[in-house]
C-alpha cells in the first residue's frame, strides 16, 4: 500500500469575481472615465454653475452626436483602417435631410431617419469598396472621398441653408424634449452604443473585426472573409454617420455647405482618447463613447472657467499625444510578457 504525498492540485478560479475585478481595473476605459470623473470635479469646484440642470443637459446634448460618430468610427479603426470623410457624409445627410422636409414638409420622421441612415450606409459602402477592392490605405480613399463628398455638398448646396423653423416642429422637439431627465437624442446615443457594445463583444461577426485588425493575414487564414468584414465596417459606420446627421439637422439651428466640416478630427481623437488603438485590434465601443464625452466635457469645461480657445485645442492635442504613448507602452508591454511565457513553456 503506497500512500501519496503529492500536493493536491491547486485550482485558480481564472472566471471567478477577483478576476473579473482586476481585468474590470485593468481595462482601457477606466483611466479615461476616472479623468472625466476628475475633469466634472475640479470644474465644479471652480464653477458651482457647471452642473446646474440647464448645463448638464446642454453637456448630454453637445456629447450626443460625437458620441454616435465615435460608434461608428471605432468599428472602422478597430480594423486597422480610419474613415476621414464622416464630417463630409454628415454634412450630406444633413443637408440631405432638409431638403427632404423642404419638399415634403408633411414626411414622416421615422422614413426621414431611414432615408438619412441609408444614404450614409451607401456613402460607406463607396468607401469600403475603394478600400477593399484597390487595396490602398483607408487614409488614403477616405482622404479623398472626403474632398469629393465635400464638393458634391457644396456643388448641391452652395449658399443656401436649411433653418431648424423650417423643419416640423415634433422633428425639432427631438432636442428639447427629455425622458427622465435625459434628452431624447442622447438616450437614441445610449441605445446605440449599448447594441453596438453587445454585438462586438458576443457576435462573432463583431468579434472577427478585432481579429482583423490585430492580424489581417493570421484572421484570412482562420476562415475569415477580410474583404466582406471590412466593407460591412465601412457600411455600418456610414450608416451611423447618417443617423448623427438627421439627429444634427435636429439639434443644430442651420445645415449647410460647411455642416460638418473638421468633424472628422475630433471624432478620431475621441475614439483614441477612448482606448481604441489606432493600430487596430484592441478598444471598445463603449471606451469611444467615454471619450467622446470626455472631449466635448473639455470643451465646457474649459469655457467655463474662461480658458482661451487656443489652449483647449492645445489640451485635446496633449490628450491624443498621451493616449497614443500609453497604447504603446502598454502593447510593447504586452509583448515583452508573451515573450517571456513563451520561453518559459520551451
Amino acid at each position: 500500500m503506497s500512500i501519496d504525498t503529492a500536493r493536491p492540485p491547486v485550482h485558480t478560479d481564472h472566471g471567478g469575481p477577483l478576476h473579473a475585478v482586476r481585468g474590470f481595473f485593468r481595462s482601457r476605459e477606466i483611466p479615461v472615465a476616472g479623468a472625466l470623473i476628475a475633469l466634472v470635479i475640479i470644474t465644479t469646484v471652480i464653477n458651482p454653475r457647471f452642473l446646474s440642470p440647464q448645463s448638464v443637459k446642454d453637456l448630454m446634448l453637445n456629447a450626443t452626436i460625437v458620441i454616435i460618430l465615435a460608434v461608428g468610427q471605432a468599428l472602422v479603426i478597430i480594423t486597422e483602417n480610419v474613415d476621414l470623410s464622416i464630417g463630409s457624409i454628415l454634412g450630406l445627410v444633413a443637408f440631405g435631410t432638409g431638403t427632404l422636409f423642404n419638399a415634403w414638409p408633411g414626411v414622416p420622421i421615422p422614413l426621414v431617419f431611414l432615408a438619412g441612415m441609408l444614404f450614409g450606409a451607401v456613402l460607406g459602402a463607396i468607401n469600403g469598396f475603394l478600400v477593399t477592392a484597390a487595396k490602398v490605405p483607408a487614409l488614403v480613399i477616405t482622404l479623398g472621398t472626403m474632398y469629393i463628398f465635400r464638393g458634391i455638398l457644396t456643388s448641391w448646396a452652395g449658399s443656401k441653408q436649411y433653418f431648424s423653423g423650417d423643419n416640423p416642429k415634433a422633428f425639432g422637439n427631438l432636442s428639447v424634449d427629455v425622458f427622465l431627465g435625459i434628452p431624447i437624442i442622447t438616450i437614441v446615443a445610449i441605445v446605440v452604443v449599448i447594441a453596438v457594445g453587445i454585438f462586438m463583444h458576443s457576435v462573432r461577426a463583431g468579434r472577427d473585426l478585432y481579429a482583423i485588425g490585430s492580424d489581417r493575414d493570421a484572421a484570412r487564414l482562420f476562415g475569415i472573409a477580410v474583404g466582406p468584414r471590412v466593407l460591412a465596417a465601412f457600411v455600418a459606420s456610414g450608416a451611423l454617420t447618417g443617423l448623427a446627421g438627421v439627429l444634427y439637422t435636429s439639434r443644430y439651428n442651420s445645415v449647410g455647405a460647411l455642416t460638418g466640416s473638421g468633424l472628422e478630427l475630433d471624432v478620431v481623437a475621441a475614439v483614441v482618447v477612448g482606448g481604441v488603438a489606432i493600430s487596430g485590434g484592441t478598444g471598445t465601443v463603449f471606451g469611444a463613447a467615454i471619450g467622446a464625452v470626455l472631449l466635448s466635457t473639455i470643451t465646457s469645461s474649459l469655457t467655463a472657467t474662461r480658458v482661451d480657445k487656443f489652449w483647449q485645442q492645445a489640451f485635446v492635442g496633449m490628450l491624443i499625444l498621451a493616449a497614443i504613448i500609453v497604447d504603446r507602452a502598454v502593447s510593447v508591454r504586452n509583448a515583452r510578457k508573451l515573450r517571456v511565457s513563451e520561453s518559459r513553456d520551451v
